[in-house]
């Protein structure tokens, strides 16, 4: 069982007597959980399919309609009427998801317009390409989480090494840092990258690099402060007289102080993060055409007016996922004061 120093234990307390922030934690791993776990939550082929004796696996691994007892050698569509009696006739049965619908799966048997309002097998309702809205939710909220965790992972090591480098050294490494900050912190992210998105095909790993290497700024002030104040304090002063290196001090003795400033921070990174990816899909430089996205959602509640539950539900869904988030950053904000 991991034990926690004293200090980190009064953190922790600290941590759960905000309540608000503490609760906030469980249902944002429950959705996170959720959303990893999509692919058995949302999916238009079967979990579990079993046929001549045989257990298959379609939601894993592909088969053609050939090894199911059928005649072509492509997959075969799992949800049409023909392959489930072709599954029955063999004394078979298939185990869906509960929602039968993966992201990108069109629905050709809703008997009304598009955008189609909630129904039983839609429990959302469809967009405008007749696309399951509650599958379309539940990978975008994945996507956006990863995206999000990822970038606050790479900026967060830039940032934090930067900051360290600066607060240790000082000088001309300091005051050379903070000007080259204050010439990119000025640059328009935005602007930037909806030119470059008309030059390179958007993607996950070119969105993830184009905003990582401005989203390290935001940690960099904090760790050079913590640094440079602990820099000239005396275990500080007692490790270097004892002849370790300038890494080995930085690492051992003055950034884990420094990091615990940082770790505050961090929530509402993520919280930048998913704002920043779901006003890029809005505007339609973010990720790809199809792919699975709040800020998709919302420029089809936009543009459909008459179908009010696209818009409600991106509305309801990043409210909730925002708001965990920042009540989660002020948890870690309390628990982390140097005064308390």
């Amino acid at each position: 069982m991991l034990q926690l120093s004293p200090v980190n234990q009064r953190r922790w307390q600290r941590f759960k007597a905000n309540r608000r922030g503490y609760w906030s934690l469980w249902l944002f791993l429950a959705v996170f959980v959720t959303s990893l776990a999509g692919d058995l939550i949302a999916n238009d082929k079967p979990l579990l399919l079993v046929s001549q004796g045989h257990w298959h696996f379609p939601a894993f691994k592909t088969y053609s309609e050939v090894e199911l007892g059928g005649q072509l050698p492509f997959e075969p569509d799992y949800r049409s009427a023909y392959v489930r009696q072709l599954v029955e006739q063999q004394g078979g049965w298939m185990l869906f998801a509960p929602i039968q619908f993966g992201a990108t799966t069109v629905n050709y048997d809703v008997r009304t317009q598009v955008p189609s309002p909630p129904s039983r097998d839609n429990w959302l309702g469809t967009d405008d390409q007749a696309r399951d809205v509650a599958a379309r939710v539940i990978f975008g909220v994945r996507l956006s989480l990863l995206f999000a965790l990822a970038l606050a992972s790479v900026s967060s090591l830039i940032g934090v090494c930067a900051g360290a480098l600066q607060g240790y050294y000082g000088g001309m490494v300091d005051l050379f840092g903070q000007r080259l900050i204050e010439v990119w912190a000025g640059l328009p992210v935005l602007y930037l990258l909806i030119i470059l998105s008309g030059l390179i095909q958007p993607g996950f790993g070119w969105l993830l690099g184009i905003m990582a290497a401005f989203a390290w700024l935001t940690l960099v002030d904090v760790v050079r402060a913590e640094v440079l104040r602990g820099r000239n304090l005396e275990y500080v002063k007692a490790a270097r007289a004892m002849g370790l290196s300038s890494l080995e001090v930085m690492v051992r003795h003055v950034l884990p102080n420094a990091l615990t400033a940082t770790l505050a921070f961090l929530p509402f990174i993520v919280t930048g993060a998913i704002g920043t990816l779901s006003a890029l899909d809005f505007l339609g430089f973010g990720m790809p055409a199809g792919s699975p996205s709040l800020g998709e959602l919302i420029s089809q509640g936009k543009n459909n007016l008459q179908a009010p539950w696209l818009g409600l539900t991106a509305f309801c869904v990043l409210a909730v996922l925002l708001s965990l988030l920042v009540f989660i950053g002020e948890a870690c904000r309390d628990a982390f004061d140097p005064r308390a």
